[in-house]
């Protein structure tokens, strides 16, 4: 079954790249660009892709107004120059699943990444993943792992990692549907919407080991 994606950026030459580099994938299926975040959300709800690679900095509409009308029609996943810890949160706030940034990403990180957004899985590059464990403070918010139990608390440091539910079902000896309904209940216990928003709070208020780069 292949991805459906929609690429969203004003630079005609970043969407000749984006397009290229998926267009080496039989798993990937690019279905329309726009160069802007109205054309974006038209399309999305004529298209309706599974993922939306989508520019931070763009005019008319920018790519963190245009994230929160998508994120009801389409996995987001931010490709962009802008790597400021503030833009990886602002997109997580708005319901971005990854955030890749130009030029310090592959083709084979770019791939993961659309496959994974589409299963609902956050992936997020080097400069992203630096940007969630920076944080961003939270005055009197308490540790996310005093919501959780001790089994979860496991899961979560998987799934800060990158892990996938396969994954993580893999090495701690669990059936894949009990690894899915732990992380519904982290969701729950976090008071998160998606494993985006579980990253960035997890890695935000806690101390954790130094985790490989997504």
């Amino acid at each position: 079954m292949s991805v459906t994606v929609l690429v969203v950026d004003d630079n005609p030459v970043v969407r000749t790249g984006l397009l290229a580099l998926l267009g080496l994938d039989p798993r990937i299926q690019v279905v329309g660009e726009a160069a802007n975040g109205e054309q974006a959300i038209t399309l999305a709800r004529a298209l309706r892709p599974d993922v939306t690679l989508l520019d931070i900095r763009m005019p008319r509409l920018d790519g963190l107004q245009a994230a929160r009308e998508l994120v009801g029609l389409t996995h987001v996943v931010m490709t962009t120059f802008t790597d400021t810890p503030d833009a990886v949160h602002d997109a997580v706030d708005a319901g971005a699943v990854g955030f890749l940034v130009h030029g310090t990403f592959a083709e084979a990180d770019l791939v993961t990444c659309v496959v994974a957004a589409a299963a609902g899985t956050g992936v997020f590059g080097g400069p992203a993943m630096a940007a969630l464990r920076a944080g961003r403070p939270v005055p009197n918010r308490a540790r996310p792992e005093t919501a959780l139990s001790p089994r979860q608390v496991e899961i979560m440091h998987l799934v800060a990692q990158g892990c996938s539910n396969g994954d993580i079902a893999r090495r701690l000896f669990l059936a894949e549907k009990t690894v899915k309904n732990h992380i519904n209940h982290i969701f729950a216990g976090l008071g998160v919407r998606n494993r985006a928003e579980a990253i960035s709070l997890w890695l935000g208020g806690t101390t954790v080991e130094e985790l490989t780069d997504a």
